[in-house]
């Protein structure tokens, strides 16, 4: 994350403000606080925020409990959102992208990652093929795995992922990650020569569509 927002802007980390939208308990915006300016994280589970706010603590850093649907901050108020796997659960991603946009700075940043409805393993309950399934039978799949009573979580594919944040100019990191891991430190999800490594590449080139999961820096 770290490396594709120094990558992509043309300014430094450290003028900065953050707002990491559904971040649970904090680990990812204690990390970022010790390179930007400020770092804000929220989440809806308030124990979440309870357990950050125990946990870390900074001058440069605050936990909010809020709803990503509702930002509770004015307009125009950050430099960057991160947004890393939030959208599918939200009732509304929408509405929470609406919400990005309006908190961000002109020529402001969105550090979207987002998991693809056509992905072979469910990261969340570890289940083949689950994302793909009707709701119905997602919800009978799940229920006969013993994962959890009904499946919450709503993907969308490439094209639908395209279409929620038509508002933002996007630009891709993802092939970018897999052609350069030595640059965006993902050595330890593809290491380099290596047949997972080969893979991604060719799916990448060939069948972008087909990805697991896509990494996005969206601009206001």
């Amino acid at each position: 994350m770290l490396s594709v927002l120094e990558d992509f802007l043309e300014k430094q980390l450290s003028e900065c403000d953050v707002l990491n939208v559904g971040g649970s308990a904090g680990a990812i915006d204690n990390f970022l606080a010790d390179h930007t300016r400020r770092v804000v994280g929220i989440d809806i589970d308030e124990s979440a925020i309870i357990h950050a706010q125990q946990e870390f603590e900074k001058d440069n850093l605050e936990f909010q409990v809020a709803d990503a649907l509702n930002l509770p901050f004015d307009d125009s108020s950050f430099d960057i959102v991160i947004c890393s796997h939030v959208y599918e659960h939200v009732p509304d991603p929408v509405q929470m992208f609406d919400e990005i946009h309006r908190v961000l700075r002109p020529d402001g940043i969105c550090y979207f990652s987002a998991g693809n409805r056509l992905m072979w393993n469910e990261p969340h309950y570890d289940l083949p093929l689950l994302a793909i399934l009707p709701r119905p039978l997602a919800h009978l799949y799940i229920r006969m795995a013993g994962k959890a009573d009904y499946y919450h979580e709503k993907h969308l594919t490439y094209w639908g992922l395209k279409s929620l944040v038509q508002n933002f100019r996007r630009s891709d990191y993802t092939v970018r990650l897999i052609n350069e891991p030595d640059k965006f430190h993902t050595e330890y999800m593809l290491p380099p020569a290596s047949l997972k490594a080969r893979v991604a590449g060719v799916v990448a080139n060939w069948l972008y569509w087909a990805l697991p999961g896509y990494i996005w820096i969206l601009q206001k």
